[in-house]
């Protein structure tokens, strides 16, 4: 029977995925293993294998591209040899959600149906073929500009340029109704036939994007489920400074101060085990790793990749394997296992300037840390003697949830955050 291909789940919290862009074609013929189509889930994009072999088939109304599904939608069909797809035997009524037929205006005629063999459509490349999808250009009557009249991806951009607006009659009502920009709607879109809900989306406000909303809900939660306090007090890291000077001199690869941070926090955390904790219903329960979120700021929005048991890492692997998860969280590789498991939050906002801010505990995190700008201060460096000095300064704002613990500890976890910041020795002699 037909194998189903649906919208799969990419993490445990994902319900809804955005359809991204097929990498095959309906009627090619795909191995298992082979990459078939791309996914936006909730934190990571992902290119989603086939499970089985044979020929891929497409309904004609499948979802296009940047569609928000519902986990376990199905998107396409596998076909052995001999078999038929859903959509084309009798059930075909109940797979396919065709468009309502125009009014007639004459006496009813018989539908035309032409059948048209692969073998009579123009050669097409892959990446054309991509562009057509997305552009919704139909390539099938197009002249190609390549090597024996191959069908290339400028053809079908150009196609897609040149081809004029189309709008469905009730999309125009719709439009006028709603105040709708016709010209600049089309425009956005060249090729495409505009549908109604194309002109209401228009209308309507942006949706919050699949990354947007989760951030958007885990920060609603954290701020009406924890009980949040934040403590904050400023550091001398003028030795921090000094430390990492010195490690850009001969360290490859250089370590960052989130990365300084993340190995001198995880050492005060297996000292304050406290603040490496979380809640399981009514039970409180420490971590024995300790697993350091990073925060990082991408295109995509917030994400947190997990740097796993910084304390029994030396500085450089922590730095090395941060880089790695900073470099595809930005490219949009991350995967969802990276973004799981953390047990305590660094944000550092210094490179904007920020001097302290209030960080949000990223749930079931028992607390964050926020990290502002390193910044050169006069400072008094022995009031007795009226003696000042310049000294790079930093403010430390911790930020945890007192379910879980009170001030007191959380105070003290924070005097030993900065006593490492201050003397970075006494964290790196372990």
């Amino acid at each position: 029977m037909p194998f189903e291909v649906t919208m799969p789940r990419l993490g445990w919290s994902m319900e809804v995925g955005t359809l991204g862009a097929w990498l095959k074609q309906d009627g090619d013929p795909v191995e298992a293993g082979d990459l078939l189509f791309s996914v936006e889930g909730d934190k990571a994009t992902q290119e989603v294998e086939a499970l089985e072999s044979g020929i891929l088939r497409i309904p004609p109304n499948s979802p296009p591209p940047g569609r928000e599904l519902p986990v376990g939608t199905v998107l396409a069909y596998i076909l052995q040899p001999g078999e038929i797809a859903p959509f084309e035997g009798p059930s075909a009524a109940r797979d396919t959600l065709p468009e309502p037929p125009p009014v007639a205006t004459g006496p009813a005629q018989p539908p035309e149906r032409t059948v048209r063999s692969r073998r009579d459509q123009p050669a097409i490349s892959p990446r054309a073929r991509r562009a057509a999808g997305e552009l919704g250009v139909d390539w099938s009557a197009l002249q190609g500009s390549g090597r024996s009249g191959r069908i290339v991806e400028r053809d079908v951009r150009q196609a897609a340029r040149e081809a004029p607006a189309r709008l469905s009659p009730l999309a125009r009502r719709v439009a006028g109704r709603l105040g709708v920009d016709v010209e600049q709607l089309a425009a956005a879109a060249p090729g495409r036939r505009l549908r109604r809900e194309d002109v209401e989306a228009a209308a309507s406000p942006a949706p919050l994007s699949g990354v947007r909303r989760l951030v958007a809900e885990r920060m609603a939660a954290s701020a009406h489920t924890a009980a949040a306090v934040t403590l904050t007090s400023e550091a001398d890291a003028t030795e921090l400074v000094r430390l990492r000077a010195q490690l850009k001199a001969d360290a490859q690869p250089v370590p960052a101060y989130t990365d300084l941070l993340a190995k001198l926090v995880a050492r005060a955390l297996t000292e304050h085990p406290d603040l490496n904790a979380h809640l399981e219903g009514e039970a409180i329960v420490q971590s024995s790793a300790v697993n350091i979120g990073i925060a990082v700021d991408t295109e995509r929005g917030l994400l947190v990749p997990v740097l796993r048991d910084v304390q029994a890492k030396p500085l450089r692997q922590v730095a090395a394997e941060s880089a790695a998860l900073v470099e595809r969280a930005r490219g949009g590789s991350i995967s969802p296992d990276d973004l799981r498991g953390g047990t305590f939050t660094i944000t550092n906002l210094g490179m904007y300037d920020i001097d302290a801010f209030t960080p949000i505990i990223n749930l079931p995190e028992c607390a964050v840390l926020g990290v502002g700008r390193i910044v050169p201060k006069q400072v008094v460096v022995d009031a007795g003697a009226e003696r000042l000095a310049i000294r790079h300064m930093a403010f430390l704002s911790l930020t945890f949830d007192h379910r879980l613990v009170d001030g007191a500890p959380a105070a003290r976890f924070l005097q030993r955050v900065k006593q490492y910041v201050e003397m970075p020795y006494l964290w790196l002699v372990e």
